[in-house]
Formats: structure tokens, C-alpha cells, sequence
């Protein structure tokens, strides 16, 4: 029943979209538009979502401090609704995103592929519910989710649950996780 749940959220998000993420658009979605670029063929109401470039300290995620910068970023988002003082409460968010992660010790980098597609319910707590459909990176600390910590591309049809604490729960329908410490340790 779960799974179905799950499911059914990440099916929600994506028709609320009316489109596939951007990094599974073919040649004829890319032609008219889709994934182009955040300002290429954009329906109303949909706008840029740059991802800022970030660090994180050596222990928190990997055993090694960790730099990440988008190196394609193509993210569009689309309020759905706000709270009674005007804040987004739900967001559908799409588009190409390749964020690259480097081991800032020894150089080594990962480009990972986290165009997923994804609805954001922020709640007026600052908990946060995602509705996904494909990849999208996940940084979990120690004790603070249900994943072990580390630096994660999850990916499939899956939810994301964001306690106002910081606690994250991922709960998949279908789909894997690929631990991004490891593939740059």
C-alpha cells in the first residue's frame, strides 16, 4: 500500500507538470523547448531555480570535505500555491541539472545527473514533503535520516520527507541510490 502511495505522489507531480523531466525529453521535446534552457520555451508561470554552488566540512557528509557546483543548470520552477503570507507552499520543480562533486583533499570529481522531477510541500513548520519522479541529490548527516550518512543520487519514483529538525526519510516506490562519497573517496 505504501508503494502505491508513493507511487501515486511521484505520477501526481509529474502530471501537475504536464511534461517528463527534462533529461528524459527526447529530440522532438528538446526541439520544441523542453530542457533548452530556463528561459527557452517556458510555459506561464514557470521560472529560473539556480542551484548556488556549495561546501560542505570534512565528517558531516564524507569522511572529506566536499565542494559542489552546478556545471549545467537548466532548473524552472512553478509556484502552485503559497500560504496565507505569500511564501511558495507548493512548488513544481524540472529541468536539467548536473551538479559537479569534488573531493576538495584529492581532486577526484563526480558529475552526477540530478534532473529529477520533483512537487516540494513547504510547510508553514519548515518541514518540507517532495513528491519525485528520477534523480536528485541528497545529503544526509549522521543520525539524521533513514539513509546512513553520506552524499546520495537517488533515483526513481520515491518521496522525500524533511522533518523541521533536518531529518530525512526517503521512501521509494521503485528506484536506487548511488553513494557519491564513494565514487570520489
Amino acid at each position: 500500500m505504501r508503494r502505491t502511495a508513493v507511487a501515486l505522489a511521484a505520477v501526481a507531480a509529474t502530471t501537475l507538470m504536464g511534461a517528463a523531466p527534462a533529461s528524459a525529453a527526447g529530440p522532438a521535446a528538446r526541439s520544441a523547448g523542453v530542457g533548452s534552457g530556463p528561459a527557452a520555451g517556458l510555459d506561464a508561470g514557470w521560472e529560473p531555480a539556480p542551484s548556488a554552488p556549495w561546501d560542505v566540512a570534512a565528517g558531516l557528509r564524507c569522511d572529506f570535505p566536499v565542494h559542489g557546483e552546478p556545471v549545467v543548470d537548466e532548473v524552472v520552477r512553478r509556484v502552485l500555491d503559497t500560504h496565507p503570507d505569500g511564501r511558495p507552499k507548493l512548488v513544481a520543480y524540472k529541468g536539467d541539472l548536473i551538479v559537479r562533486v569534488t573531493n576538495k583533499e584529492t581532486g577526484d570529481s563526480y558529475d552526477a545527473d540530478v534532473s529529477g522531477t520533483a512537487v516540494v510541500d513547504y510547510r508553514a513548520d519548515g518541514s518540507q514533503f517532495w513528491s519525485v519522479l528520477g534523480p536528485v541529490l541528497v545529503g544526509v548527516g549522521e543520525g539524521a535520516g533513514n539513509l546512513d550518512r553520506g552524499l546520495y543520487v537517488v533515483d526513481g519514483v520515491y518521496t522525500l520527507d524533511i522533518s523541521s529538525s533536518g531529518y530525512k526519510k526517503v521512501t521509494m516506490a521503485h528506484g536506487s541510490t548511488t553513494d557519491i562519497c564513494e565514487r570520489i573517496d
